[in-house]
């Protein structure tokens, strides 16, 4: 039996990291804030961005949370031979990064924060992708049916391009979805927010 201690908050708009939370069959609530602003000095290194920015999103959690509760936040960064890849702004970015992508391997960087309002836990997870040479008419159809516009790097793993274009992936699979739920599960353990009887 699994014996929650605190109320889990996750602050996210994502579906993914929603549907992720779910399978753990832990209870939580979504929360939202609108306007945060995601900047990040242009110093940090590149595995350091999401730590930063899942960071950032707690503080701007902190005046909303009550003393029972636990917020979950998250970032997650697509990076390939030195750049950073966000979320696509237009169909034409979404094609230049799937292009870098092509034949290549990248890492998938996702940055987990747990923060009451006494204590904060944060860590990393690395995986490495890797996608076959997709020519043009691949990725315009891609974009073209699945719209990845809401997703770092311009792609979603369960998605068509995934299982049509991904060769080989070292590391956890649902990092790349949107959350790394194993290491999560373990971290929420250590936090003491979990205990199994």
């Amino acid at each position: 039996m699994q014996t929650l201690h605190y109320r889990l908050i996750l602050a996210s708009n994502s579906p993914r990291r929603k549907q992720l939370l779910q399978e753990l069959d832990l209870p939580f609530t979504v929360r939202t804030l609108q306007g945060i602003d995601e900047q990040y000095p242009a110093t940090l290194a590149v595995d350091e961005i999401p730590l930063f920015l899942s960071k950032l999103k707690a503080h701007a959690y902190l005046p909303t949370l009550a003393d029972d509760e636990l917020l979950i936040t998250a970032d997650t960064i697509v990076a390939c031979e030195g750049n950073v890849l966000g979320k696509p702004v237009d169909a034409a970015d979404a094609h230049r990064m799937l292009t870098l992508l092509s034949g290549r391997s990248h890492d998938v960087v996702t940055a987990v924060a747990l923060t009451t309002t006494e204590q904060q836990r944060a860590f990393t997870v690395t995986t490495k992708v890797t996608f076959a040479q997709l020519c043009r008419e691949e990725i315009d159809y891609y974009i073209d049916h699945y719209k990845p516009f809401d997703k770092a790097g311009a792609y979603g793993i369960q998605e068509w391009i995934g299982h049509a274009g991904i060769t080989h992936i070292e590391g956890s699979y649902f990092n790349v979805v949107g959350l790394p739920v194993a290491r999560l599960y373990e971290e929420l353990k250590l936090f003491g927010a979990i205990t199994i009887s």
